[in-house]
């Protein structure tokens, strides 16, 4: 999630959620938190601001920082106030809620693949099959018959 996004769920500015997060470094190893350059921010449209009108057209002015599950956990220590513990914990259960939907798309993918895997070779029996069954069905061309006897020639009259 991003910081505006984070410090706007806490009811803060931006710049003081950024401003704990300096003060407390340590708490925010890389994994837990990093910050996009200029030009990825840039180069994102959903990433500008769509509230504030920024002066000398429309780009931004500092690079955001971009948390993970850790680094949104680590901000109610920081943030020390009733709704940084309450907005922590909804969006903690936010995450649960995600991975667990991820869990059974992936468990649901894997079942599937495995139904496929066993089942592949018997599209190719079935296939035989129907083949063999459409050779038996298939009506043979007709030959004109064959007469039988003897065929007389007749010399032409002059």
């Amino acid at each position: 999630m991003l910081d505006r996004d984070l410090a706007e769920l806490y009811g803060v500015p931006t710049r003081r959620l950024n401003e704990q997060v300096r003060r407390n470094r340590t708490r925010f190893p890389a994994d837990f938190m990093f910050q996009l350059s200029l030009e990825e921010a840039r180069a994102a449209p959903s990433l500008r601001s769509q509230n504030a009108i920024l002066k000398r057209g429309q780009h931004i002015k500092y690079a955001p920082y971009a948390f993970a599950e850790q680094g949104v956990a680590m901000l109610s220590s920081v943030l020390r106030s009733e709704r940084a513990i309450e907005v922590n914990i909804i969006i903690m259960r936010a995450f649960v809620k995600l991975r667990e939907i991820l869990a059974t798309h992936k468990d649901l993918a894997q079942k599937l693949d495995a139904l496929e895997k066993k089942y592949k070779k018997h599209d190719k029996q079935i296939k035989a099959i129907f083949d063999a069954i459409r050779r038996l069905i298939e009506v043979p061309a007709v030959r004109p018959a064959r007469r039988i006897g003897f065929v007389r020639n007749e010399p032409e009259h002059p």
